[in-house]
């Protein structure tokens, strides 16, 4: 095997984002359903034999040390492989936008170069080398959408009903360390349990962090606005920029014409399941 290309890493929504305290050691303790949709960067993995990580920006340019690269080095770091890649990487999902594009990368990299490797690692191995890179990237090596607590690091495979969502992004991002360190940040939910949630899928709850983000960014306040204009119910998507609503009928293909000037948009549905999910065996996530 020497590449493999087209390998995707999709986005995911926050279908509600609750924060229900917060641990001596100042992580903040949450409860939130994480969704894979069908947004997604495309990553190419091509084999080098002299050991170099090397990558090409085949859409937009990203940090020299992104989150791909990054995995891609504590990868073999970790198994002490002496082979190398070459990433071939066309971004599509917006940064900073709480639609953990970066972590996704990540979670595709680690598997394309399992096999593109031959390192025959587990899920759980895998994981636990991706827990280091970032707290979302257990969840898209996982490939189920998932019921999450904790810090983020306790999931529970969830089957969701398949829908669309309209998706906006504003041209500015946000930066989570800000939202997290705000005073004003509501910390104090009362957790939830799955049945409620199931009730009412993609209604329930909120996002905590919503009003410290918009108080932080007029884009959020002008993606909901725009929303609500729309007769739609928007809200934002884990710690970033982008504002979404299920658009419980037709295909929405009517909201495009009037997207604010400056503002990314896509309409999307969601995945039942990663595009890779089975690419590695399986474990106890």
């Amino acid at each position: 095997m020497q590449a493999l290309y087209d390998l995707p890493a999709p986005a995911k929504l926050n279908l509600f984002l609750h924060i229900t305290g917060r641990r001596a050691d100042g992580y903040h303790l949450l409860q939130s359903v994480f969704m894979l949709i069908d947004w997604h960067d495309t990553l190419h993995l091509s084999l080098r034999r002299d050991g170099h990580i090397t990558r090409e920006d085949l859409h937009w340019a990203v940090p020299a040390e992104d989150l791909c690269v990054r995995a891609a080095r504590a990868l073999q770091q970790a198994t002490q492989c002496a082979l190398g890649v070459h990433i071939g990487l066309a971004k599509s999902v917006p940064a900073q936008a709480g639609m953990g594009g970066g972590s996704s990368d990540a979670a595709t990299t680690l598997l394309g170069l399992n096999r593109l490797w031959n390192l025959g690692l587990s899920l759980q191995e895998l994981a636990r080398i991706g827990l280091a890179l970032g707290a979302d990237v257990p969840f898209f090596l996982g490939g189920d959408n998932a019921w999450v607590e904790g810090i983020g690091e306790k999931l529970t495979p969830l089957a969701l009903p398949e829908a669309r969502f309209a998706v906006l992004k504003p041209d500015t991002g946000l930066d989570t360390r800000l939202i997290f360190s705000d005073p004003e940040l509501k910390r104090d939910t009362e957790p939830a349990i799955l049945s409620g949630f199931a009730a009412n899928a993609f209604g329930f709850g909120r996002n905590d962090l919503q009003a410290v983000a918009q108080s932080l960014s007029l884009g959020v306040t002008q993606a909901l606005s725009w929303f609500d204009k729309q007769g739609l119910q928007g809200r934002m998507t884990g710690s970033g920029s982008a504002v979404f609503a299920h658009v419980p009928h037709g295909n929405g293909l009517d909201l495009v014409g009037a997207v604010p000037a400056g503002f990314a948009f896509r309409l999307c549905g969601n995945l039942g399941a990663h595009p890779l999910k089975g690419w590695a065996s399986s474990g106890n996530l």
